[in-house]
């Protein structure tokens, strides 16, 4: 789409994609829907949130991309039109959701319903079971494709192939179509364009996972309304007028009722959706087959276990969406401006456009998202950021109206100050100070209610996931399918078998039938969660708590994690270690002062009369005021920067009004909006050498703030206004980042060392913020009102440097170590100086600190210059190299040059022997201009990258994983929402409600929950493909046994199967899981697939070896004297003969040894004598089987249906048994690994291996 040029404006550019940045809304500059070319629907058969987490929902079970129900097309066109000029689907693509969708418009046959219902009768119900669990059958029977404006119902495919049916809502509106859609003074349909506001006669809507989509006829097409804006919102005097009942009504209809409410479904819908699930569907079929067959114990033992099972899931699914809803669901009464009158309502009845008072002493939380129009709040915003510390707001200024963007990914940091999140707590609103009205109150009109709000979109995301993508799921399913494979042959055997014998034909099915429930064991699904489970009861007890459980998983096959640098890798408080002030006239950096006391002693006498104090003031006043703090409740909050600073000079703040009234200039409105004071007995002797108004008599000293400019991280760096007692004139302060600090500073104030006292702290890990100054001797209040930024941060005086310190965190060296040892990158990723975070990084050895570290600087043009040039150079100033800037290999700066001056040199060892420091500047270049190969390497090299913004922590997470790596974050939540949601597992260090923005949250605030999580992540990965083995294992050697025993139309007993399904089998299964992670991380990582070679070959070795055993055991028992044959009954199995208790018999020690077989330990999982109950399990199994081997008593014996066998026998019997085992063990152990590392083939390389190979050579 073409964008048009912006007028002259801020730079007020978003620090993301070159296509993303803020634009004026009327520039069209983004859209909430536009075509993009997105893959849908993967070719997996199990690729929906259902195959991730083996859930209830049955979505994962309906897709089938080989028949795609709902048309794809490419990105030339967002719409499918027909001969007829109707669109019959669209593709839309909401960007705040990064949700893509088709949307396919249908009708109603009356012929299909009919053949519907028939196949449903007619097949008893199995039918309907098949159209429930593959809805696009039902859809291609019931549908008939219909254009969109006539439709009656839609089906909806989302990218990663979920599918859902909507019925649409129609109702009578009547009301120009700009009340509903987004319009510009003149837009352009069809290559016509038009000015016209037309009437929309019917709204046709859906409500798509609490979105509403609706119909726009003019476009033909489907929009969502979350980023409505009223034509009439030009500016802010107009957005105060509220709206009249008639308009709220209105709009009312079209954007719902203001709550977050998620629907509770009933007990009797829960238990429907879990009952017709194929699992319980499958369980259900077989408890009726093995009653048909008399096994009734066996068959209530099982159902028992289901209506548990059932009543379980039940009650959590109910607990979680009551939670949810207690989360998300918020009302109160507000004040709201309503026909020109205010009147009190309940929030649920807000609709965008409605004004209403935030200083109301009863509203604690936002209802909504809204912009403030006067006064001024503090809000606690940690539901969104995870960060505590609370966010000063302030009213809309036309200006910063132009620039509101509802529709973009996210609120930009310029405009968020003006910006009211709903579910944000209010701290503190008070009414506007710059007014004579007494009634006058703080204001805010509301722009989103609902699940369009911010709050809403983080319910949404939390009950509608992403898949995680993780194939272990996939493939397990894929295993099942290939065991039912299997069984299908067993049950074609047996049944040929069967009628060769003779027997009834109810047998025969029965029989056959039975077959298919032992190979594919109704457990084998669940526990696909018992390692998951256990490892999330772990990560409880370190205070590390998942709301996304199927990560944990993930987490087992991180390659690389990134860390934020301040609270995270750092502690969070950052002490004053002092300041350097510029000296008079020299133009140099003095010494360090490190006490307040030495920068301005108190009294006069302290001083040295041979020094200029001036600049000392100056850099004491500009700590007192250039701050951001807000006083609530007698306590200073705000940035802990900031408060440090504050605390440093010693001085008190007042914000009321009350107390500032006396300092606001006669004749004005204009109300400072704080005032800061020197300590007691310091009132005086600080402003006896005063300038720049006339003399008179001493006042006490105030420092009045009568305009601030709050940091923006785009510029980096903040402003205030202040006006001394009585003085007609003002100073400005700014303080920030001292690299963005020189280019607005006269240059004249710049010491020579500037540079050379930067690097020297930066380089020690100290943060430096630079302060300047200017002093503008007559400015009146309504010139001060006026003045804009770049008018005030312009021709300034440097004052000097202050110096903060910022410790490592105890745990950080270690734990980086740790994670260096096991050969798991990691990498930083802060908004701190690049020097600084070097400095850090090597200090905790993130850095190699005597390897070389090369950093970019633009030798030619900035980063918003497609021809701008990049030199990468060492950190360390006296290294010989540098870095090819089109190749990013080593360049050694000697004699022997190449025609350019310069010489490669691999004497740096290869790839691994030096790293990148980039900046965001460089980064931002790089994704914008830069080669795709060139970014690939820089990504594969960079160790740290500063000057971040949380758009570019993003995106830089999102490259990676381009990479083929599997990507941690772990950040404290306030600027990193983006990373860790977008990071295959994020962690958040927060105790408030930051889990919304990440999977994973730990309430110990070090980067020891990282090392933990992996490790538990390892440990529960392959405890999953321990159980699976071991069930997939039980299945092979129950399924052998049933068909030694159908050869001579023989069975296991009703108890047999009971005893070794419950009494072993279950117990087993489960205390397999309880094994804890291995303490220590191992270089080497877990598989995680289940049809590699390196699981199949052992498990194929292992069924082969039970085979051989159980096959010993049916030829040798034959052969002996004592040798009572099955008797041949037509109508039912015989189950006493030698044959069914020698293999029953040896069956039991299979299953209880291939638990000690399977049971993996070092290096993922502490070894097996650790784990107790798993212990006590295995010999309770072995004993129980050794007494029924060798001396059950009679009634035991007849219970369980057993002959009786030589005592020779017996110990031949224990001897194969132990056989079998100990091949089968040493072979797990050292033959089977061989053989599968013989067989494997070349699979493809991870990509990110590939490059740093390459780089290399």
């Amino acid at each position: 789409m073409d964008i048009p040029s912006r007028r002259s404006q801020p730079d007020l550019r978003r620090h993301g994609n070159s296509h993303r940045r803020l634009q004026r809304r009327e520039s069209n500059g983004s859209s909430a829907s536009y075509v993009s070319e997105i893959e849908f629907a993967t070719a997996e058969p199990f690729s929906g949130v259902a195959a991730e987490s083996v859930p209830t929902s049955t979505t994962g079970f309906a897709y089938r991309s080989d028949q795609p129900l709902v048309r794809q097309r490419s990105a030339t066109s967002d719409v499918q039109e027909h001969g007829d000029g109707g669109n019959f689907s669209q593709k839309l693509y909401i960007e705040a959701e990064d949700l893509t969708m088709v949307i396919a418009g249908f009708t109603t046959s009356s012929l299909g319903v009919l053949v519907y219902t028939l196949i449903c009768l007619v097949t008893a119900g199995i039918g309907y079971l098949v159209f429930r669990w593959i809805p696009r059958w039902r859809v291609r029977l019931v549908g008939v494709p219909a254009p969109l404006r006539k439709c009656g119902w839609v089906v909806v495919e989302n990218q990663w192939g979920e599918f859902s049916v909507h019925y649409l809502t129609a109702e009578e509106y009547g009301h120009p179509m700009s009340t509903v859609f987004n319009t510009l003074d003149r837009e352009k349909h069809n290559g016509y364009q038009y000015r016209a506001d037309p009437n929309l006669k019917l709204l046709r809507f859906l409500d798509y996972r609490y979105m509403r989509l609706i119909y726009h006829p003019t476009e033909d097409k489907f929009v969502p309304n979350n980023d409505w804006w009223d034509p009439q919102w030009t500016e802010v005097k107009a957005l105060r007028a509220g709206l009249d009942s008639e308009e709220r009504e209105r709009r009312s209809q079209v954007f719902g009722k203001n709550a977050i409410e998620v629907e509770e479904k009933s007990i009797g819908q829960l238990l429907v959706d879990e009952a017709f699930h194929p699992f319980y569907i499958f369980q259900i079929a077989s408890l009726l087959l093995w009653s048909m067959d008399e096994y009734y114990y066996y068959a209530a033992a099982i159902f028992l276990i289901s209506v548990f099972s059932i009543t379980t899931t039940i009650i959590e699914t109910r607990s979680t969406m009551r939670r949810l809803r207690e989360i998300s669901k918020f009302e109160c009464d507000v004040r709201v401006l309503r026909n020109g009158f205010w009147r009190q309502s309940a929030s649920t009845e807000l609709v965008p456009g409605d004004v209403f008072e935030v200083s109301d002493p009863s509203l604690t939380q936002l209802p909504c998202d809204s912009l403030l129009l006067a006064g001024d709040c503090i809000v606690n915003e940690s539901m969104l950021t995870g960060e505590s510390i609370p966010v000063s707001k302030l009213p809309l200024t036309d200006e910063m109206l132009t620039y509101v963007d509802l529709g973009a990914t996210s609120i930009h940091p310029v405009v968020a100050r003006h910006f009211l999140f709903c579910g944000t707590k209010i701290i503190r609103a008070r009414r506007p100070h710059d007014t004579d009205d007494d009634e006058a109150v703080a204001l805010a009109m509301v722009v989103r209610t609902g699940f369009n709000t911010t709050k809403g979109a983080l319910v949404r995301s939390m009950l509608f996931p992403k898949p995680a993508g993780f194939k272990f799921y996939r493939d397990s399913f894929r295993y099942i399918a290939v065991m039912a494979c299997i069984a299908l042959v067993g049950f074609i055997a047996s049944f040929v078998t069967f009628i060769r014998l003779g027997l009834a034909w109810h047998l025969i099915i029965v029989r056959a039938l039975d077959l298919i429930t032992i190979v594919v064991p109704p457990a084998l699904p669940a526990t696909l969660t018992i390692g998951t489970n256990f490892a999330l009861g772990r990560l409880r007890k370190d205070q590390i708590f998942c709301i996304s459980p199927q990560r944990v998983n993930v987490a087992g096959k991180l390659d690389v994690v990134c860390f934020d640098k301040t609270g995270t890798l750092t502690e969070d408080g950052l002490d004053v270690l002092g300041v350097r002030l510029v000296q008079h006239p020299e133009i140099r950096f003095g010494e360090l002062l490190d006490e307040h006391q030495e920068v301005l002693p108190p009294a006069k006498y302290d001083r040295d009369p041979t020094l200029d104090y001036r600049v000392n003031k100056t850099m004491l006043y500009a700590m007192a005021t250039c701050h951001s703090l807000r006083l609530v409740d007698d306590e200073l909050i705000g940035d802990p920067l900031d408060l440090k600073m504050f605390q440093f000079t010693g001085w008190s703040f007042e914000e009321a009004p009350a107390a500032t009234a006396h300092l606001a200039e006669p004749g004005s409105h204009q109300m400072p909006l704080a005032v800061a004071r020197p300590p007691p007995g310091m009132e005086w002797e600080l402003d006896d050498e005063t300038e720049g108004y006339e003399s008179g008599p001493r006042l006490r000293l105030e420092l009045a703030v009568v305009k601030s400019f709050e940091f923006g991280s785009h510029l980096r760096r903040a402003s205030v206004v202040v006006r001394q007692s009585q003085d007609p004139g003002v100073t400005i302060y700014v303080k920030g980042a001292p690299e963005v600090m020189r280019d607005i500073c006269m240059a004249s104030s710049i010491p020579s060392d500037f540079d050379d006292l930067l690097s020297f702290y930066t380089h020690k890990g100290f943060r430096v913020i630079a302060c300047a100054s200017k002093y503008i001797s007559r400015l009146d209040g309504h010139e001060v009102e006026q003045m804009e930024r770049t008018e005030a941060e312009t021709s300034l005086q440097l004052t000097g440097f202050i110096v903060f310190e910022n410790k490592l965190k105890e745990v950080t060296t270690e734990v980086i170590e740790e994670l260096n040892q096991a050969r798991i990158r990691n990498i930083m990723c802060t908004g701190d100086n690049i020097l600084t975070a070097i400095s850090v990084a090597r200090q905790c050895d993130l850095l190699d600190r005597n390897g070389h570290c090369f950093v970019p600087h633009f030798v030619r043009g900035d980063k918003m210059d497609p021809m701008a040039q990049l030199s990468w150079e060492s950190v360390d100033n006296k290294s010989p190299y540098e870095l090819d800037e089109h190749t990013l290999l080593p360049l050694a700066i000697g004699p022997e040059r190449d025609g350019g001056g310069r010489r490669f040199d691999n004497s740096l060892g290869g790839a691994a022997d030096y790293s990148l420091a980039v900046t965001g500047d460089a980064f931002r270049w790089m994704i914008d201009f830069g080669s795709t190969e060139l970014l690939q390497r820089m990504l594969v090299k960079g160790q740290v990258f500063a000057r971040m913004s949380p758009d570019e922590k993003h995106e830089l997470v999102e490259k990676l994983q381009a990479l083929d790596y599997t990507c941690g974050f772990c950040g404290d939540g306030a600027n990193d929402c983006g990373a860790l949601k977008a990071a295959d597992v994020g962690v958040s260090l927060s105790e408030a409600e930051a889990s919304v923005a990440a999977p994973f949250t730990s309430h110990v605030f070090d980067i020891s929950c990282v090392p933990r999580l992996i490790k538990e992540g390892r440990a529960a990965l392959v405890t999953s493909f321990c159980c699976f083995k071991y069930m997939s294992l039980y299945s092979a050697i129950q399924f052998t046994t049933v068909s030694f025993l159908y050869a001579s139309a023989s069975n296991l007993g009703d108890f047999q199967f009971l005893f070794i399904d419950l009494a072993l089998i279950l117990p087993i299964a489960i205390f397999m899981g309880w094994t804890g992670a291995y303490p220590e991380l191992s270089k080497k990582r877990p598989t995680a697939s289940l049809v590699s070679r390196k699981v199949l070959t052992p498990l194929l070795g292992q069924i082969a070896l039970c085979v051989l055993v159980q096959l010993v055991i049916f030829e040798t028992v034959q052969r002996q004297p004592w040798y009572q044959p099955p008797r041949l009954d037509r109508e039912k199995s015989s189950i006493d003969n030698s044959q069914n208790t020698a293999l029953f018999l040896v069956s039991c020690f299979q299953y209880s040894l291939s638990g000690v077989v399977l049971s993996v330990g070092p290096p993922f999982r502490q070894p097996m004598l650790t784990n107790a109950p798993f212990c006590v399990t295995l010999v309770i199994a072995l004993a129980i089987s050794l007494y029924l081997l060798l001396d059950p008593a009679v009634a035991v014996k007849r219970f369980m249906d057993l002959t009786d066998m030589a005592f020779d026998y017996e110990g031949f019997l224990l001897a194969i048994a132990l056989l079998g085992f100990g091949t089968a063990y040493m072979a797990e152990r050292h033959l089977f690994p061989i053989v599968a590392k013989k067989l494997a083939r070349h699979k493809q390389r991870k990509r990110y291996k590939v490059i740093g190979e390459e780089m290399a050579l």
